[in-house]
């Protein structure tokens, strides 16, 4: 595997600071230990911002799951590796002369501070919409100033939406900065409508040849509308999208092991077939016999 780590400065197996007699010092020690050149380890010593990143997002969604499953033993473990994920990041932007972990947690604390003036200052904030506003009122001041100090020319409500989250996580905070600018419907029903024009457009790509580039866009039309139906109706797209792949795993699953019961497989069965057991397992499931 290429090393492709930065090379600004020579690294020392120490970090700058935090010492290994806290829980978090010990990890930054660990850390360093695995990326120190000489005496490191050969995989950590490799690794580069960008290949460490998709276990960055891995364990993001691991951290979820674990909530989701309500499972504290395992959140406990999946925290801790997305802790370590931030540990990874931040011995490799030291390694650089770039900043160390302590400039990570000083700059997050300032933030939180900075957007909870209700907390820590003297504004008021009585219910949790009224915090929403403050937050979002001082993120816009936030991404103004790194546009002037950026030199960056006009700015747009969209700004800091970045490309890398989840297409529906993204398709939902793109609509949501749309919406703070007032381009946004008034509520849930004209959202029905526009969901029924692109199925109507889907329906005469197919009528027309079905060009896969058409087919994606006008598929790609009706699932931003369907994430913006979820946002009228305060649903979280990305949650409801996880929860519905998981009931169809365990609903199929079921249904595949009443099949191997009776000595059958899925490959074997006509359509109606299947269909009948499924309805089957989700009679089941609905009456608490899961």
């Amino acid at each position: 595997m290429p090393d492709d780590r930065p090379t600004a400065t020579a690294p020392t197996s120490e970090p700058r600071s935090n010492p290994a007699s806290t829980p978090i010092g010990r990890l930054l020690e660990v850390m360093a230990r695995l990326r120190d050149p000489q005496t490191g380890c050969p995989w950590d010593v490799a690794q580069s911002f960008a290949t460490i990143a998709p276990y960055t997002i891995e364990e993001a969604y691991e951290v979820a799951d674990a909530i989701e499953q309500n499972d504290m033993a395992a959140l406990k473990d999946e925290l801790g590796d997305l802790l370590l994920q931030v540990v990874f990041h931040a011995r490799m932007a030291e390694e650089a002369d770039h900043f160390a972990f302590d400039d990570v947690a000083t700059a997050i604390a300032d933030k939180m501070v900075s957007r909870h003036p209700h907390v820590f200052g003297d504004h008021t904030a009585e219910t949790p919409d009224d915090v929403k506003v403050t937050w979002e009122e001082q993120k816009e001041r936030e991404r103004a100033a790194k546009a002037v100090g950026k030199g960056a020319g006009a700015l747009s409500a969209l700004d800091g939406v970045t490309a890398a989250l989840p297409a529906l996580l993204r398709a939902e905070k793109l609509q949501k900065r749309a919406a703070r600018a007032r381009f946004d419907w008034p509520d849930a029903t004209p959202v029905f409508e526009k969901i029924e024009e692109e199925i109507g457009e889907i329906r005469e790509a197919m009528a027309d040849g079905g060009a896969p580039d058409r087919l994606e866009d006008e598929v790609g039309d009706l699932l931003f509308v369907v994430v913006n139906l979820a946002r009228h109706l305060k649903v979280d797209a990305e949650t409801a999208l996880r929860r519905s792949n998981a009931k169809f795993e365990r609903r199929f699953r079921a249904m595949e092991a009443k099949l191997q019961e009776r000595g059958d497989c899925a490959e074997d069965q006509s359509l109606d077939a299947l269909e009948a057991l499924w309805q089957a397992v989700k009679r089941e499931e609905r009456s608490g016999g899961r």
